[in-house]
């Protein structure tokens, strides 16, 4: 790394990318103001901008990779950006378009991003721990083996997600989208995910014990050789959805509505099926009984 790059301030690195130099890579710009600045495409890899202001900048297909951007104000352009492992905690980035930007191993810890489009983004094996991604827009996201515990997705969009492998213990997916998402592997034990959209998903071997799925909509999903002990069910739309080799032990399942489900080898033991509507258009108790 040279010397003018350990010494250079925002003034002197807008001057250099306007007369045409991209390679920025190593400096250090802890607190800097970029507000508004232009620069797509520029190489800021391992840069230190902790704390800069980016708010408005353009850094589209720009390498940040491994950057540090802690505390950072980031609500700025960065679709395509490439952000693989870089440091962006309790980064702010409220409204930010990260449309098929790498987010892949990225640490996110505590990040604001309320309302961002991550479209198609990769943020597989992402560190998203009490993160804020509510309204954030999500569909085809790669979230393979992210961390999203005690994060925030309430109304989310995630259609499309893939999540497989992924730990969202205690996440608030409230009235979140999750239509056609995968969640194969997945862990979202005690989570509140109620009133979501969980429809034509696909999730297997997964542990979803003791979550909040109260109204939730999993018409035709599939949620098969999945743990659901002591989850709550109550009046969630499980119309055709697949089921078989489920563990529903303890689950409860008010007025749900499994018409044309599929329970083959399910688990009921000590389930509450209270007005549920059965595979058979009966109204089961909880013992079972018509």
């Amino acid at each position: 790394m040279s010397k003018e790059l350990l010494m250079m301030d925002a003034r002197e690195l807008l001057r250099r990318y306007a007369k045409g130099e991209r390679d920025f890579q190593g400096a250090k710009l802890e607190s800097a103001f970029l507000g508004g600045a232009d620069l797509s495409g520029a190489n800021l890899r391992e840069c230190d901008l902790s704390g800069a202001n980016l708010i408005g900048a353009n850094l589209e297909r720009a390498n940040l990779r491994e950057s540090n951007l802690s505390d950072s104000h980031l609500d700025a352009l960065l679709n395509e950006a490439n952000l693989i492992g870089a440091n962006l905690t309790r980064a702010t980035l409220k409204g930010a378009r990260l449309m098929n930007a790498s987010l892949r191993s990225a640490n996110l810890q505590g990040a604001i991003l309320t309302g961002a489009d991550l479209s198609y983004a990769v943020m597989s094996e992402a560190d998203l721990r009490d993160s804020d991604l509510s309204r954030a827009k999500m569909i085809g996201c790669n979230l393979g083996r992210a961390k999203l515990m005690n994060a925030s997705l309430e109304g989310a969009n995630l259609e499309g997600a893939n999540l497989t492998n992924a730990v969202l213990m205690k996440a608030n997916l409230e009235e979140a989208n999750l239509s056609k998402a995968i969640l194969d592997g997945a862990n979202l034990s005690y989570a509140n995910a109620a009133r979501a959209d969980f429809s034509h998903a696909r999730i297997s071997s997964a542990n979803l014990g003791s979550t909040n799925f109260t109204e939730a909509n999993f018409r035709a999903a599939h949620i098969i050789w999945t743990t659901l002990r002591n989850t709550d069910f109550t009046r969630a739309n499980l119309y055709r959805a697949q089921l078989c080799w489920s563990n529903m032990t303890g689950a409860i399942l008010v007025e749900a509505q499994l018409i044309d489900a599929n329970i083959n080898e399910v688990n009921f033991k000590n389930a509450d099926l209270r007005g549920a509507i059965m595979p058979d258009a009966g109204s089961r108790d909880l013992n079972g009984k018509e």
